[in-house]
């Protein structure tokens, strides 16, 4: 069967992807960062496009998720008029879509973006109206794509529930789900229980950031005390696996998560960034995906890591030597996970995702 050999890098490119853990303020391109920042004449460490991207991914590299998350502070200046968010979420849209995604969920702290005076309905209302202009630019270019929101609270600030209010008011429009991030460590997720609470009591969807930079336990809170639907992350789940035989041994959280099909949302390149694995070939992504967990493969910050769906197709490809069948699964593992009602996705699963996939693998 076609699906079964392994695509080429013109065949990842076309094939129809889906993104469900992309941060809007990750993901700005770097002539977007210079012009805006002309415009309110805010210092950037150069006014290159080329060499402010090296700046970006260089500052990255450092194995540390603080000093990672260190980086937004030139992305969050530059976006705090309507204006500007709408810009950036409208080219969001359309490089996204450009890349092959049907389907992206994309979140942002709105609390970040009212420094200027923004109310948060304001930050929100200007970000689904960008996605909304860049879901037509791409229909003009040919492609067809479809972006939601998710609304993220910073787990160390005190906003939580404002913005998880935010969710529910606006999830007719545009607004699909609630995260937290920000640094784990010393931020339990659990130092937000009401507003999880308040969420799964007006039936919102949400997923937390955890077993990124810390391990187990955020997972367990997580999942456990919490209730989220799905890991944003989740990679250090390896460390409840036991491989030290030929069978790999799940421990009773690594058994949970995978028979509970909750979903990881693994991001490859972000993760070797922070430290969470030493190279393509070693991350967990391998091994989660032959142990059947619901893996899922997304961007985080595109900007930061300097990456792409494609790109993150590419090197799981060569690391792995996944087939159409895997990026396919991935794929649809993705768009099963996603915060719209079910028949909308199994609508794009069997109408843009399948058959696209058999007809690319079968050239």
């Amino acid at each position: 069967m076609s699906l079964n050999k392994k695509p080429t890098p013109d065949q990842i490119k076309r094939v129809p992807k889906a993104v469900i853990h992309d941060h809007l303020d990750g993901g700005l391109r770097p002539a977007t960062i210079i012009e805006l920042a002309a415009e309110i004449n805010y210092p950037l460490p150069t006014t290159d496009p080329v060499k402010l991207a090296d700046w970006f991914e260089e500052s990255c590299n450092s194995g540390s998720l603080v000093r990672y998350l260190e980086t937004f502070a030139h992305t969050v200046a530059v976006m705090q008029t309507k204006e500007a968010i709408i810009r950036v979420a409208r080219e969001c849209a359309l490089d996204l879509a450009r890349d092959g995604v049907v389907y992206a969920e994309v979140r942002g702290a709105p609390e970040l973006f009212t420094e200027k005076g923004l109310t948060l309905d304001e930050v929100i209302e200007a970000t689904s109206e960008g996605y909304r202009l860049g879901v037509l630019d791409a229909k003009a270019e040919g492609f067809t794509i479809r972006v939601e929101s998710i609304l993220c609270a910073l787990r160390q600030n005190e906003h939580a529930q404002e913005v998880a209010e935010k969710v529910v008011q606006y999830r007719v429009g545009g607004v699909v789900g609630f995260d937290i991030a920000g640094p784990e460590d010393g931020f339990p997720p659990t130092k937000q229980q009401t507003t999880f609470d308040y969420l799964r009591q007006e039936n919102a969807h949400f997923t937390i950031h955890a077993g990124e930079a810390y391990g187990l336990p955020s997972i367990w809170q997580a999942i456990q005390m919490c209730g989220a639907e799905r890991l944003g992350h989740g990679v250090r789940i390896i460390e409840d696996i036991d491989f030290s035989s030929p069978e790999p041994k799940l421990g009773l959280l690594a058994q949970y998560v995978r028979d509970r099909r909750i979903p990881l949302e693994l991001c490859p390149t972000s993760n070797l960034q922070t430290g969470a694995a030493k190279d393509i070939a070693s991350h967990p992504i391998g091994a989660l995906e032959k142990l059947r967990f619901r893996v899922t493969l997304n961007t985080d910050n595109r900007l930061m890591s300097r990456t792409s769906m494609t790109h993150e197709m590419e090197e799981v490809v060569k690391a792995f030597d996944w087939t159409f069948t895997d990026l396919q699964r991935v794929t649809v593992n993705a768009l099963k996970s996603a915060f719209i009602p079910f028949e909308e996705r199994l609508a794009i699963i069997e109408n843009q995702v399948k058959p696209a996939y058999a007809a690319i693998s079968a050239e």
